[in-house]
Formats: C-alpha cells, sequence, structure tokens
C-alpha cells in the first residue's frame, strides 16, 4: 500500500529545478514588447497570455539521460498503488496546458536536458492513437519499486507542434 511516502518524495526531488523550470517557462511564455509599447506605455516585458496556464512539471534522475533510447522521451504516471488519480488521467480530463519534461543534471540544481510540449496537442494526438490503432500509446513500464506504473512516450513519434521548446544543455554524444 502506498502511504504517501513515494509521493513526498517525488515532490521533494521535482522542487529543487523550480528555479530552472520557472526560468525555462518565463523564456517561453514572457517575450519582449515591442518598442511602441515600451515607447508610449512603460513595457519592456509582456505575457503572451494572460489567463492561468497550467504547467505539469516532471524531473528524471540523471541516470535516465545516460541511456540515450530515453533521451527522446518522455513519461506520465499512470496509477500508483494508493489508487489516487493518476497524471495521464488528469491530463485526458483535461487539465494542463504544457508538461515540462527534463532531466536533472549532476550539479543536483538544475536540469541538462528538457521538452516544453503543448498538452493540447498531446492530448489530440493521444485520442488519435486510441481511435486508430484501438491501444493505448506509449510503452508501458513499472518502477522498479513498485511506487508506480507510468507509460513512456517518444517525442518523435507525436505531431511537431507538441514541442514548444526543447534543449540539451550539455554535450552529448549519440
Amino acid at each position: 500500500m502506498d502511504n504517501g511516502r513515494s509521493f513526498d518524495a517525488d515532490f521533494a526531488f521535482s522542487r529543487r529545478y523550480l528555479r530552472h523550470m520557472k526560468a525555462i517557462v518565463g523564456a517561453n511564455l514572457i517575450g519582449e514588447a515591442p518598442e511602441e509599447e515600451d515607447r508610449h506605455h512603460n513595457t519592456d516585458l509582456v505575457v503572451f497570455r494572460l489567463e492561468t496556464k497550467r504547467i505539469a512539471c516532471r524531473v528524471r534522475q540523471h541516470r535516465y539521460f545516460d541511456v540515450p533510447k530515453y533521451r527522446d522521451e518522455f513519461t506520465i504516471r499512470t496509477s500508483r498503488p494508493s489508487g489516487v488519480a493518476s497524471e495521464l488521467l488528469k491530463i485526458m480530463r483535461g487539465w494542463g496546458d504544457y508538461i515540462l519534461y527534463g532531466f536533472a543534471a549532476p550539479s543536483g540544481d538544475r536540469l541538462c536536458a528538457w521538452v516544453l510540449g503543448d498538452l493540447y496537442v498531446f492530448r489530440e494526438w493521444y485520442f488519435h492513437q486510441m481511435v486508430d490503432t484501438g491501444a493505448e500509446p506509449g510503452e508501458r513500464q513499472t518502477n522498479g519499486d513498485g511506487s508506480s506504473n507510468f507509460r513512456a512516450y517518444r517525442i518523435g513519434d507525436l505531431p511537431a507542434a507538441f514541442v514548444v521548446d526543447r534543449k540539451v544543455l550539455e554535450p552529448v554524444l549519440l
């Protein structure tokens, strides 16, 4: 039975990267104001959208970055032993606008690689995969410690519009 410790551990781990995750999201959702705005309206930066945007943030341990196949994947939790609503269920119910998925850098304070994905594009792709193939997309996997199940999705399998931005911040030899 899941007593919440695995969630707490996952939560604490990802919070170490919040500063870097905020910088990534800010760089993609905040822009420089046009010169006219600056001259006449005291505006240097603009938020592209004023309404609330929900961003799911997930951080995978660095050791997974060392496995080349994982670099083109992101994972979404499908269940925990406690039976709480999974990330996938929440996404498919319409929650979340973007997902920021990254790999922890060895330094433990930033991400060495990440993708900012559009969850509207993901939902549409997921639905069409289910209709077209009759099967749930992604590769089903289980965490080795039994704390949860998840599905791994290859970024290259999704429509190009899924990727809002993507970076690898340390040299990688593939």
